[in-house]
């Protein structure tokens, strides 16, 4: 029997929220779950040019492993040099902090299957991450895409959280002039990548750009930034942080401005200092928030691609490649499966690192704020 009309109303009015966002859902997954699963078909398989078309071969892991321990490990991994003792004990040293962790949390008494797994997934791959470092950084080794993406990312943020923060900080403040400052650095954020890498590669030219003649006052007119590893490396940072400084200033201080003032006031009248306010006040105030945006611009640092391509094509040779550029340049080259490949491990890293923030910093600095 169908039910009632009173009965279908008011069934119908608990579940409008559901039914109108139900179609959005399904098209938004769709979209992401329909390209997920052909780039995995690809990732696993070889494409091959054949005669009136083209050819998939399945190949299985076969495309991971020439990354991880083939041809591509130059590329992906990097050229790997010898760990030094000193190198070996830090390794150690990491890895007892890490045991030392899972150890704490398995005594806690609230130690579950899923928080136990992603405690010794977190650890391993963080430890596989510190040894290949320490393996491709030292006087024999060369950094392949993987490092070389991870250094954008931690480095990156680090930098753009510092800065966004301080200019945060003096925005806050009661100056002259506050608004227009506010504005001025919140242009960059406006700028596409595109322009941004355009407009970096006019100013970092030492021979014709505009700062050409302090280039050559300070004696450096001759050097070429571009043909040196961690010089072009730097200038893709610099340039990546100049667009995105912005973003952490203006969520930074827009949490500053909406901390407790008569507790800020109370304490300048019992004579605390600048940094005792920061510390006690307004970093327990603005610490969820700062949590969320660095995990937001964690998820976007993993994609950079714009300026590397831009502003040195990814040299000197593949020095200043981050990932995505490397998938970008095995498609160009119709190595569809090693494009997906490379594609798939990142989206594994960056899953891990975003997810492993989130779990262990984020949300504990969210419920310590609430």
């Amino acid at each position: 029997m169908f039910p009632s009309s009173a009965k279908f109303t008011e069934w119908s009015d608990r579940q409008a929220p559901t039914l109108l966002i139900l179609p959005t859902v399904l098209i938004i997954l769709g979209l992401s779950i329909y390209p997920l699963l052909l780039s995995l078909y690809l990732a696993l398989s070889r494409f091959k040019l054949v005669r009136g078309g083209y050819e998939l071969k399945f190949v299985g892991l076969r495309n991971f492993k020439k990354l991880l321990f083939g041809s591509q490990q130059y590329h992906f991994l990097g050229t790997l040099g010898q760990i030094s003792l000193l190198e070996w004990c830090l390794l150690a040293c990491v890895v007892v902090a890490f045991a030392y962790w899972i150890w704490r949390y398995l005594c806690s008494g609230k130690a579950g299957i899923f928080g136990t797994l992603g405690r010794l997934i977190t650890a391993t791959v963080l430890t596989g991450l510190i040894l290949l470092g320490l393996s491709v950084l030292n006087a024999k080794g060369f950094p392949g895409s993987l490092i070389v993406t991870l250094f954008y990312v931690f480095a990156g943020v680090s930098l753009q959280f510092l800065i966004g923060l301080g200019l945060a900080l003096l925005c806050a403040q009661r100056i002259a002039g506050r608004n227009f400052f506010r504005l001025i650095f919140f242009i960059p954020l406006m700028v596409t990548p595109v322009g941004i890498a355009y407009a970096f590669r006019m100013l970092a030219d030492v021979s014709k750009g505009p700062f050409a003649p302090l280039w050559q006052w300070f004696g450096y007119g001759d050097f070429a930034w571009a043909v040196d590893a961690w010089s072009a490396r730097w200038v893709v940072l610099i340039g990546d942080s100049w667009q995105w400084i912005p973003f952490m200033f203006i969520v930074l201080l827009a949490a500053l401005e909406n901390q407790p003032g008569e507790q800020v006031e109370a304490a300048k009248m019992d004579g605390a200092g600048g940094w005792q306010i920061f510390r006690d006040i307004s970093w327990p105030a603005i610490a969820p928030v700062a949590a969320t945006v660095i995990l937001i611009r964690l998820i976007e640092a993993f994609k950079i691609v714009d300026l590397p391509n831009i502003l040195t094509n990814g040299g000197p040779g593949i020095a200043t490649e981050s990932m995505t550029l490397h998938a970008f340049i095995a498609w160009r080259t119709q190595d569809l499966g090693g494009s997906s490949a490379v594609g798939y491990m990142l989206l594994f890293v960056a899953v891990v690192t975003c997810v492993s923030f989130f779990n262990f910093i984020a949300q504990k600095t969210q419920e310590a704020g609430t």
